[in-house]
């Protein structure tokens, strides 16, 4: 198709805006800490939004639509997984894990978190965190970059290999220059815009349908099977969906947000936020693909696109649904969706090149204008990575996700839990840990079980590090020490 003036100029002002504010965060960040972290500075309201943003990617408006349109209600498993698994973060990870990188020398990342928790002077764990970290991003970071390829393919008639430039340009722009404080910011923005697209572009389907009840007869005519709760999986497919949830507590980029906050204190009034912008927006995803369902089956004459590719679904219903001006508007929320992510984890591999790799290992005295200057080289290599991952045109968002998310959540999600709460967890236990939850997950996913690869990596990770811990020396005193004083310190704020 070609794009209409209304949606091009509303583009051209969204994209404007965001790079604008990655200008004033220019004039923001002083230091590394700041290029980083933003000096955790961040409110209740900013870290809860910023955290909600880098997580919901362009998979929350293409890539969960699609699976819901195409298999129905049976995918709606996968989000009482994540709000499971978003809530337990929340509450157990984000305040422990705040206070904890700062009592271990301010750590920045979460290489340097786990260097410093287990006294690791060899810095083994620097360096397979940093490994991990790098290759599992760099698929996730092209799953953000096929969703803005689509999207600009899509509504621009761009081909493929042009709209992956188009989408990743504006992104790569406002993180390269104002790091964590533009990324944050900018989720903020972001997240407002994701929460209107997903509550209005559903109740227009609605409405368009003629009503609920209407709607749910269109679906049983076209399909009766989307209809049903359970799908043809079975058991094995809801367990695999629900386990999206144990994700959460080894996701880098959302990790990154808890470690920011301005204080422990301001973690209560966050996740209150935070969850009910959540569930506002998985509600609506999971809405816009179900009764997107029975809005093609009463248009079949503009259903050959959606059917070619389900992940178009909510594109293509704000294109039909409303006048340019408001679709430009709501196609804009696809962006936001993918630069809030895709920035945050590009901020992320730059971090560890930077501060885990860089300065860890060559130049352990590097002043912090230089360290800026690397992390924003750091942002642009892996960018050209992640370009090159997607370039693919038959790739799929949610697969790309799927795999990422396993992989860091099998990797870190038992090493970060037990580190928080587990004095006797110590470095041969990490280690161990990381690396037999993601060789875990890498070897599963080529099996080609049904089983969601997260389910074995969490459980092998989990089993390495409690058996290699018990079997070998205790953590250092001092480490112990440090573990129990964070412990007290948390019991005074509430925790």
């Amino acid at each position: 198709m070609t794009a209409s003036t209304p949606l091009i100029i509303t583009f051209a002002i969204y994209l404007s805006a965001m790079i604008a504010i990655g200008l004033y965060a220019w004039y923001s960040t002083r230091t590394f800490d700041d290029y980083i972290l933003g000096g955790r500075s961040l409110g209740a309201f900013v870290t809860a939004m910023s955290a909600g943003a880098s997580d919901m990617s362009g998979w929350l408006l293409m890539g969960l639509p699609g699976a819901i349109y195409l298999s129905g209600a049976s995918e709606i498993w996968i989000v009482v997984g994540l709000l499971i698994g978003a809530w337990a973060n929340w509450r157990f990870v984000a305040g422990p894990l705040r206070l904890y990188t700062e009592r271990t020398r301010n750590a920045l990342t979460l290489p340097d978190y786990f260097t410093h928790r287990f006294a690791d002077d060899k810095r083994i764990l620097r360096i397979i965190s940093a490994a991990v970290i790098l290759i599992f991003f760099a698929v996730y970071c092209a799953s953000g970059i096929v969703a803005g390829a689509r999207l600009f393919e899509s509504v621009f008639g761009l081909p493929y290999a042009q709209a992956l430039w188009y989408g990743a340009a504006a992104t790569i722009v406002y993180t390269l220059i104002g790091g964590f404080l533009a990324v944050s910011w900018t989720d903020t923005v972001q997240a407002s815009l994701m929460i209107f697209a997903l509550i209005l572009t559903p109740i227009m389907v609605i409405v368009g349908n003629g009503g609920i009840d209407e709607s749910l007869a269109l679906i049983r005519q076209v399909d009766p099977s989307r209809l049903d709760w359970i799908g043809k999986g079975g058991a094995i497919a809801i367990i695999s969906s629900i386990a999206w949830g144990l994700g959460y507590f080894g996701q880098p980029h959302i990790l990154a947000r808890f470690m920011a906050a301005d204080s422990v204190r301001s973690i209560p009034a966050a996740r209150r936020i935070g969850m009910t912008w959540m569930a506002g927006c998985l509600i609506g995803s999971v809405a816009v693909g179900f009764f997107g369902i029975a809005w093609f089956g009463a248009h079949v004459d503009a259903a050959a696109e959606v059917n070619a590719n389900s992940e178009r679904v909510f594109i293509l219903l704000a294109e039909q649904l409303f006048n340019p001006w408001i679709a430009g508007i709501l196609l804009s929320a696809i962006l936001a969706a993918v630069m809030s992510t895709l920035s945050c984890q590009l901020l992320v591999c730059s971090s560890v090149l930077t501060e885990d790799l860089y300065r860890g290992f060559l130049r352990k005295k590097a002043a912090n204008r230089e360290l800026v200057w690397v992390g924003r080289s750091g942002v642009l290599l892996i960018a050209l990575v992640a370009i090159a991952i997607a370039w693919n045109p038959e790739s799929r968002v949610l697969g790309l996700v799927s795999y990422a998310w396993a992989g860091f959540g099998a990797a870190f999600g038992p090493l970060i839990l037990l580190s928080l709460y587990w004095k006797r967890i110590n470095r041969n236990g990490a280690l161990a840990g990381m690396l037999a939850g993601a060789a875990t997950v890498i070897l599963w996913k080529q099996s080609g079980s049904a089983l969601y690869e997260i389910v074995p990596g969490f459980i092998a990770a989990t089993i390495a590090i409690v058996i290699v811990s018990l079997l070998t020396r205790e953590a250092p005193a001092a480490v112990q020490a440090t573990h129990e004083a964070v412990k007290r310190e948390l019991r005074t704020t509430g925790y």
